[in-house]
This record gives structure tokens, C-alpha cells and sequence, in this order.
């Protein structure tokens, strides 16, 4: 991974994969706003709502650094990767990719219960100018899952513990998220104590595994505790999902 400038959106982005970056840290003198919509809207037009919300706040389409979605279900690889050329399309209608790179960080998960009934914008973020100057940087990291690209491609191959959904093997895949995450933070010069929201995505209980492996695993993070979305990751066959942000302001649009 690379750190890498977005010039016109006064943010960095580590380089990740074509259809996001995988983390997104805000510019010196700048901050990132986090902002929720109360109802999901169809990701396109939920651009627009986008467009509108960065207009109203003097702030060019350039500043959106990070988005979040919400899928009907979970895609196959195929389905994931049609999905995401249409994704990265609108992102270059809107001049957003940098030398060809995706500067955009990126969660999409499927909820189990009350899903969209098409791929919707639930959340996203951009930045602002800073009123002072910030004790730390805020940053977003991108959605992480349970796919260990050391070990080949987009693929089933990839997936941690592939197939199983034991106690021992959703720890395991726990352990290795966390672990992909870590480099993340450190490549963006934060870490686990800037943190304000972690954010896990899983049909699976947590219970066995919470205060071992993912309490003690994000480090001083746990002062905020974990967010819980009973939710599975984009792909079938991936089970468990985390991102993470660091943000001094949260939004609730609508």
C-alpha cells in the first residue's frame, strides 16, 4: 500500500484495489465530517443527496472520501465485480480517481434484516477545513473482510477458514481482519487509540471470542466498545467484516 495525495480533496488515500482505496486520512488543516443518512437511499441517487449536502456546505464534489453501502444480499465474486465497474464508473464521471487510482474508501455490506431492495448509500464522508487544529488526524478505514489477498485474488481460495462457521474458525477470521487493519492505521500514521467508532459486520455470534480476540485486538479502541451490525460482507463466502474511523464530527442526514 501507498499513501498517496488527493490533491483537490485535501485528504490521503492508501492504495487499495479498483473499487476503493483502503483508508482515507485528512490533510493538515482539514478534517473528515462523517455523515449518516436515516433511510438508505439508492446509492446513485444517493449521490445526488451527496452532491447536494457538499454544495450546501461550500465544498466540492472532491472532498467525498469515503462511502458506505448497503446491498440486497451478498454478491457473488462475478455479480461483486459488474457491481463495482458500474461503481467506479460514476466515480470517474465525477472526476474523483486519481492517475487512474480509486481514492474512495469503501464499506458494503448485506443487512439480515430489512435490506434495501437494491444497493443503497447508508453513510459517507468527506472533508471540511479544520475551525483548529486537530489533536489527531481524522481517517476512515475502508470495509475489511475476511479475505486474505497474501493468498491469491478475489476468490474463494483467499477467504479465511473458507466454508466454516465454528466458534474457532469466526475467531480466526476475527484475528485476521484485525491484523489486515493494523498496517492500515500505521500506514496512515494513526493507530487503534485514535479510533472513536469500530465497526463489525456478521451473522455470526460474537459472544465466545469478543474480549479476547477483538476487545484485546484493537488495543485502547475498546474504550468505545464495538458497533455491531448484524450484517454479512458483500461477497458470499466472506463472514465477517470490520472498518474503523477516527471522526470529531457525525452527521444524521434526513
Amino acid at each position: 500500500m501507498q499513501l498517496l495525495d488527493s490533491p483537490k480533496g485535501n485528504y490521503r488515500f492508501l492504495t487499495g484495489i479498483a473499487p476503493f482505496s483502503s483508508g482515507v486520512v485528512a490533510d493538515p488543516g482539514y478534517e473528515i465530517v462523517h455523515a449518516t443518512l436515516h433511510a438508505p437511499l439508492p446509492y446513485r441517487q444517493g449521490f445526488d443527496l451527496i452532491d447536494e449536502h457538499l454544495n450546501a456546505q461550500d465544498r466540492s464534489r472532491y472532498a467525498l472520501c469515503a462511502i458506505e453501502l448497503r446491498s440486497p444480499e451478498p454478491f457473488t465474486f462475478e455479480g461483486f465485480a459488474a457491481f463495482n465497474q458500474g461503481y467506479r464508473a460514476l466515480l470517474a464521471d465525477w472526476d474523483l480517481l486519481v492517475d487512474e487510482r480509486n481514492p474512495i474508501a469503501r464499506s458494503n455490506v448485506a443487512p439480515e434484516v430489512g435490506p434495501p431492495a437494491e444497493p443503497s448509500l447508508y453513510a459517507f464522508s468527506y472533508t471540511v477545513p479544520a475551525s483548529d487544529a486537530p489533536a489527531r488526524p481524522s481517517f476512515v478505514v475502508a470495509g475489511t473482510g475476511d479475505l486474505d489477498l497474501d493468498r491469491g485474488t478475489l476468490s474463494p481460495e483467499a477467504i479465511i477458514r473458507y466454508g466454516e462457521t465454528s466458534s474457532d474458525a469466526l475467531q480466526e477470521k476475527a484475528a485476521g481482519v484485525i491484523q489486515m487493519v493494523a498496517p492500515r492505521l500505521e500506514g496512515m500514521g494513526v493507530g487503534w487509540a485514535d479510533a472513536t467508532a469500530v465497526n463489525i459486520y456478521t451473522a455470526h455470534p460474537l459472544h465466545s471470542f469478543l474480549a479476547g480476540t477483538v476487545l484485546e485486538g484493537i488495543g485502547q479502541a475498546a474504550t468505545h466498545g464495538v458497533h455491531w451490525f448484524l450484517a454479512r460482507p458483500p461477497v458470499i463466502g466472506l463472514e465477517f467484516e470490520m472498518d474503523v474511523r477516527g471522526i470529531r464530527r457525525e452527521l444524521r442526514l434526513g
